[in-house]
């Protein structure tokens, strides 16, 4: 891998982790629609890396109180702040097993073209109409039950479909539950930190497993660019997205999805 092809794959991954277009989508269309080499397993370890470092310091202050929280309620000192740390241990478990026992299944069946364009479509508008509904006035994260984290945990469990987009899913639950647009994108991205940290991890293994020679300008590159640009993204995602919506990018979703249907029929 070139490091321009490292700095092009790794403004995707940026940019779509936290956008609700599909980061996964993006990065296996280059190698099917342009004819690319699969970008590797080293590389995607790089570009979760770089994520991770993105929404971990956008978030430092909100993430060290959940830490802190949730091993003073080890201790029995219970908090918001602790609280909200077990919803999102309770949302991520549901992903986690979908990852464990259902990712081989994916990787052989679901990251077609079709696949991608038609869980594009129809989670671009499951989108559309979720965002109908939302209010500035709505649920805050703090108030979140068990239950509709559970809800929002499912839902990012079917965000192992390639084309669903993670964050795109978990925003899209948190507004049919009556969550604000603010409140549903901050749970979304706090939601990503353990299953970055898994994806990462379970990427890691595997990689430790296969002895290669290693690039590493091309990995480097890959951790800073996608960690510079999932930081902008996540700040200025926040900035607009109570003015604008969901909208634009249901738009996006949709002339994507339509234009590899048409791809796949030419």
């Amino acid at each position: 891998m070139s490091v321009i092809d490292a700095i092009y794959l790794a403004i995707i991954q940026g940019l779509t982790e936290f956008l609700p277009i599909s980061s996964s989508a993006h990065l296996i269309l280059p190698s099917h629609v342009l004819g690319w080499q699969d970008q590797g397993l080293a590389f995607d370890v790089a570009v979760h890396l770089g994520t991770l470092i993105a929404v971990v310091s956008y978030f430092r202050q909100q993430v060290w109180a959940l830490l802190s929280g949730w091993f003073a309620s080890l201790g029995g000192r219970h908090s918001v702040a602790s609280r909200q740390a077990w919803l999102i241990i309770w949302a991520t478990i549901p992903a986690g097993l979908a990852g464990l026992f259902g990712s081989d299944l994916v990787e052989h069946w679901a990251r077609s073209i079709a696949v991608i364009a038609t869980t594009t479509i129809v989670f671009g508008l499951l989108l559309w109409w979720a965002d109908r509904r939302a209010s500035n006035q709505g649920l805050q994260m703090t108030e979140l039950s068990l239950a509709q984290a559970l809800f929002i945990g499912v839902a990012q469990a079917i965000a192992l479909i390639p084309g669903t987009s993670r964050s795109g899913i978990t925003m899209t639950a948190g507004l049919m539950l009556g969550m604000a647009r603010e409140q549903a994108a901050k749970f979304s991205f706090l939601l990503s930190i353990p299953i970055i940290v898994m994806a990462g991890g379970y990427q890691g293994l595997k990689l430790a497993q296969q002895p290669q020679t290693v690039e590493w300008l091309p990995l480097l590159t890959g951790v800073v660019v996608s960690a510079i640009s999932a930081y902008l993204c996540i700040h200025f995602f926040l900035r607009i997205i109570e003015r604008m919506g969901m909208l634009p990018f249901v738009i996006y979703r949709l002339l994507l999805g339509i234009g590899l249907f048409l791809f796949i029929l030419m």
